[in-house]
């Protein structure tokens, strides 16, 4: 399977307003390189240009500024069908009058292939996705998953440079998503592919990707990896999509190198500290519920529990410390470590999981 390194400079979509009146820059200056065998994922909200963006990559929209090169060759005004790219769509967009065998090898049958040679790939890439016996199958005898790996079957087997996947598991129910998406991870790192994938589940996200892209207003709001936008996010906007998070007012009270004193909720903490601020300066802590530990401890700092969630596997609280509201999450619930509503019970805050960012982030 080749695979290809996917450079985007400076992209620019630009669409009419709605009602005319000037215009809406669904992509705005996009930049990104893409490693030859690396899996991306463009995550953000609706609206956010991430799948205008993956169809500029695929040649389905031409861009108003800005080029796409693969390999160094510049493929911006070319067709799809020049761009020896893949695209496994969201509704499958299988021929449904057509078996899993004809509708896999109908690209190859565009080039013109053999008839012998056509037969051998269509066998060797259903063996390899687990759908050999289903030949003969119409779509509508197959079930969700099964459709999706023929849509994947299909892509694949035109051995493309580039495969781009446009919120392929949004159709399907919870358990059967959790299921493909490990098939997508493991066949993508078998294959070493080079992909590109559009979601806003963050779950999907950071499970398939080597670097997540997270978008906003058509704009790359922060690249990094899972673990870097998850722990390290750079604006609030990250930090709040990207899982659960607390936002608390923090000052500096003094700083030293890579290190900040601050007072959180009247505690005084060493943190991490990539700012330059003077002592005093207002910032923003952004602290992860799972990582706030509650405990029948009466030299902590006191919270009372407004809700308290068991959900089997986490048990889920909001407590009040004061005028703040905090959500916190047992990770490890145990049968008689309860705190019910209304209780009051300490709250420990630990100072290598608070993440410093500007007070305006």
């Amino acid at each position: 399977m080749s695979n290809a390194r996917l450079i985007l400079r400076n992209l620019v979509k630009v669409f009419p307003a709605r009602g005319g009146g000037g215009v809406l820059r669904a992509v705005d200056d996009v930049s990104l390189e893409i490693a030859s065998g690396e899996f991306v994922t463009l995550l953000g909200p609706s609206g956010c240009g991430k799948t205008t963006t993956l169809r500029l990559i695929a040649g389905f929209e031409l861009p108003s500024g800005g080029e796409i090169l693969l390999d160094g060759g510049n493929v911006t005004n070319l067709p799809p069908n020049k761009r020896d790219m893949a695209l496994v769509f969201q509704n499958y967009a299988l021929f449904p009058h057509m078996s899993v065998a004809d509708n896999v090898a109908y690209g190859l049958q565009t080039r013109g292939l053999p008839k012998a040679e056509i037969r051998r790939k269509v066998s060797d890439m259903l063996t390899s996705i687990g759908l050999h016996g289903l030949e003969e199958r119409r779509p509508n005898q197959l079930s969700g998953g099964q459709q999706q790996r023929v849509a994947l079957a299909r892509c694949l087997v035109m051995e493309p440079r580039i495969l781009l996947f446009d919120e392929p598991l949004s159709n399907l129910d919870a358990k059967l998503r959790v299921q493909m998406r490990a098939e997508i991870h493991g066949l993508q790192r078998r294959l070493g592919i080079t992909s590109v994938y559009v979601t806003h589940d963050q779950i999907e996200a950071m499970a398939l990707s080597d670097r997540i892209i997270v978008m906003n207003a058509g704009r790359i709001e922060q690249v990094g990896t899972p673990q870097e936008i998850y722990h390290l996010p750079r604006t609030r906007f990250v930090a709040d999509f990207i899982g659960r998070a607390n936002f608390l007012p923090a000052t500096l009270l003094e700083s030293s190198g890579e290190t900040a004193d601050v007072d959180i909720l009247g505690q005084r903490m060493n943190v991490a500290n990539s700012f330059q601020h003077g002592r005093g300066a207002a910032l923003t802590a952004m602290i992860r519920p799972e990582t706030i530990d509650l405990a029948d401890d009466p030299s902590l700092p006191q919270v009372t529990v407004t809700q308290a969630m068991y959900l089997g596997s986490e048990t889920e609280y909001v407590v009040n410390f004061g005028d703040h509201q905090l959500v916190v999450v047992d990770t490890s619930p145990r049968i008689g470590r309860f705190y019910a509503e209304g209780r009051q019970v300490g709250m420990a805050l630990d100072p290598s999981s608070v993440h410093l960012l500007g007070a305006e982030a």
